[in-house]
């Protein structure tokens, strides 16, 4: 976690210094968009909380040793889908939950037996579903990590209270918060 890491530290980690090589620019202030190798830098994580937690943990270095990536729109989240839905020979993906019970009801007759398989990470799927669902720029779902303007402010604040050093900033958010995520915990 880079938010509550030491500059020291950060500059000695293997992983973040494979990122940055591989995408051609430097850290912190020695970013340099203009040496960026990719059109699109694309996190690509499991679909589960494990996932998004290394996704959290990824995005968070990028904006705080390559917000100008952010900035410049060159940043995105792969959204691979959680569940397979497959009956009568017709494969459809869903992102979650919700997803799963609309494709349910649109996609499929009633009457039909649905076999429904969650993945439980990338490693999961087979070569040609990954490529179908997560990697296949004509059929993948991205979203693009994006810092509005009126948020700068709320975004850095967020990023030290969650991610920061100091535990009690983020057992207060979530004391404050916590009331938002019941009935829906993936745990």
């Amino acid at each position: 976690n880079v938010a509550s890491a030491t500059r020291d530290k950060i500059m000695a980690n293997e992983e973040i210094q494979d990122i940055a090589q591989a995408l051609g620019v430097g850290l912190g202030p020695k970013f340099d968009l203009e040496d960026l190798r990719y059109e699109k830098i694309i996190i690509m994580t499991d679909a589960d909380v494990d996932g998004a937690h290394i996704a959290s943990l990824l995005i968070t270095f990028f904006y705080q040793e390559m917000k100008e990536l952010i900035d410049a729109g060159r940043l995105y989240m792969a959204q691979p889908p959680l569940f397979r839905l497959t009956a009568g020979g017709k494969t459809v993906y869903a992102m979650d939950d919700a997803a799963r019970e609309r494709l349910l009801k649109s996609e499929f007759k009633s009457n039909q037996k649905v076999e429904t398989g969650r993945f439980k990470g990338l490693g999961e799927m087979m070569p040609a579903q990954l490529k179908e669902t997560t990697m296949d720029p004509k059929t993948r779902s991205l979203a693009r990590v994006v810092i509005a303007d009126d948020k700068r402010e709320f975004s850095a604040d967020m990023v030290e209270r969650l991610m920061g050093k100091k535990a009690e900033l983020r057992f207060q958010f979530i004391s404050e918060n916590a009331s938002f995520v019941r009935g829906e915990l993936d745990i």
